[in-house]
């Protein structure tokens, strides 16, 4: 099975990736990872196609951890699920305040090899912090995935829509059991 999991940034997309993709036996890949070099600076939009391309032909099945739309003509075009994470907005923002708090902490760098790690100024008080992105996104993000399930170009794909943790863990315990 071929599965991307879209949401807002915070939502939870990662955690739940890596868990679907342990639970189904089938790789993981983080497209932030695919994106993202040194000091912040992103990669082409020709080199993320071609790499995404290179890893999503690599495996017969694999949990795809994001959104970057203008990658979904590629990306659609043989995934099999795409589970929109939507657990709404105050959640969403909690959880986004949170992990800009552990991260700006501990210091973790984020994608290996890149150095990038968090801080309490960028992520609080800067135009690139993760939760401004996540209050710009929210709702335009809410209205495209929710067109999606409408749209006639998309009918070959299963969306699933969680709302809650608990609907998160029932699916994972349905894909483990697969």
């Amino acid at each position: 099975m071929r599965v991307n999991v879209v949401g807002t940034s915070g939502s939870g997309k990662s955690t739940l990736s890596r868990r679907l993709a342990q639970a189904m036996s089938v790789p993981y890949i983080e497209m932030d990872t695919l994106y993202w070099r040194k000091n912040w600076q992103g990669c082409s939009d020709e080199e993320m196609m071609a790499t995404l391309a290179t890893r999503l032909a690599a495996s017969d099945g694999w949990v795809l951890d994001g959104n970057y739309n203008r990658t979904r003509a590629l990306k659609w075009q043989a995934v099999d699920r795409v589970i929109w994470v939507d657990y709404g907005f105050w959640r969403t923002l909690r959880q986004a305040v949170r992990r800009a708090i552990v991260r700006a902490w501990t210091q973790t760098e984020l994608w290996p090899g890149t150095g990038n790690r968090e801080s309490f100024r960028r992520s609080f008080f800067s135009r690139e912090s993760i939760i401004w992105w996540m209050l710009k996104t929210w709702r335009n993000n809410r209205r495209r995935y929710l067109a999606d399930m409408a749209n006639p170009a998309y009918a070959h794909i299963h969306f699933v829509r969680l709302r809650t943790q608990r609907e998160a863990d029932a699916l994972v315990a349905e894909l483990t059991r697969q």
